[in-house]
């Protein structure tokens, strides 16, 4: 394990509640956007636009996203305009599952940072704890993974990556990782909402000071149909995707939803100054079915 480092200041753009702290002694904004499906340059320049304007601090891509160049050139663009600068962002970017190994994660990371058109990374995850093209239970994703980790390590070591940490893990990659380690992961990023509550997961990160990070926290927009969801909206004066945004974050759990709409950017950042009371926390997290909308990582070895 590391040395802890010192804790660093926060930008004054990042009102404390609303910003947790790393393993690392860094702050993270508990609301950012994500990026996924988020194709072409005016789309993204619209969306980040409203994302900035309108508070988001953390911005979250990946390699295989395919839009790291259109997010740095907007960045680039807008943070002035807002009166902003580098510091004031807390940008995620993450490995392919194409590129594991020593070599190639290392590789992939500086390429991502040549795209983005940063000299560092405030987080770089490993997206998928298996590699493209291998089978889900072919044991060498093991090995491939550590071999990853081990390189983000150095990166992390040499200031390019300021935290590093993984996506899709379940406890057992946890486990596995954390005894083998030498950097602790940071982040570990996963589907997380009200029918895939992940309660024993959360759990292990709490007592490893690992933060959960939610992505799909609408369920890919299913979610918000749902009419135990609508009823709680509709008692709070809250839209569905905003209590389910909030769900997440009375949970500890930073959110980072994703739209090309800026009007709908702006609605999922009314997520303060209000709370679900416990009965709607319990009500919602009874949806609880280990449903997962997107990519389910336990047959991974």
């Amino acid at each position: 394990m590391q040395n802890q480092p010192a804790v660093r200041e926060l930008p004054g753009s990042w009102p404390p509640e609303h910003t947790t702290w790393l393993n690392t002694g860094a702050p993270m904004p508990l609301l950012g956007l994500g990026t996924f499906r988020l194709q072409g340059r005016e789309t993204v320049h619209l969306s980040l636009n409203a994302a900035l304007e309108n508070g988001y601090r953390l911005v979250d891509t990946a390699a295989v996203y395919g839009n790291e160049a259109a997010i740095g050139d907007a960045l680039r663009e807008l943070l002035p305009r807002c009166g902003l600068s580098r510091k004031d962002i807390f940008l995620t970017s993450k490995l392919s599952p194409r590129d594991h190994g020593e070599g190639s994660a290392e590789a992939a990371c500086l390429r991502s940072l040549h795209e983005l058109g940063c000299d560092y990374l405030d987080l770089y995850l490993i997206h998928w704890p298996g590699t493209q093209g291998r089978p889900q239970e072919d044991k060498g994703n093991r090995e491939r993974r550590q071999l990853s980790w081990q390189a983000l390590e150095r990166l992390h070591e040499a200031g390019k990556l300021r935290a590093i940490g993984v996506s899709n893990y379940t406890i057992k990659h946890l486990q596995e990782l954390l005894v083998s380690c030498r950097v602790p992961p940071a982040v570990l990023q996963v589907e997380f909402h009200p029918e895939l509550a992940q309660s024993e997961l959360l759990d292990f990160c709490r007592q490893k000071g690992i933060h959960l990070q939610a992505y799909s926290s609408l369920g890919t927009g299913q979610l918000v149909r749902r009419p135990e969801v609508v009823k709680v909206a509709e008692q709070q004066g809250h839209t569905p995707a905003q209590v389910l945004l909030r769900w997440a974050l009375q949970q500890g759990v930073s959110v980072i939803p994703k739209s090309a709409s800026p009007a709908r950017v702006a609605e999922n950042s009314q997520l303060w100054n209000w709370d679900l009371t416990q009965t709607e926390m319990e009500g919602l997290g009874a949806l609880d079915c280990g449903k997962h909308y997107c990519w389910d990582p336990s047959g991974v070895a």
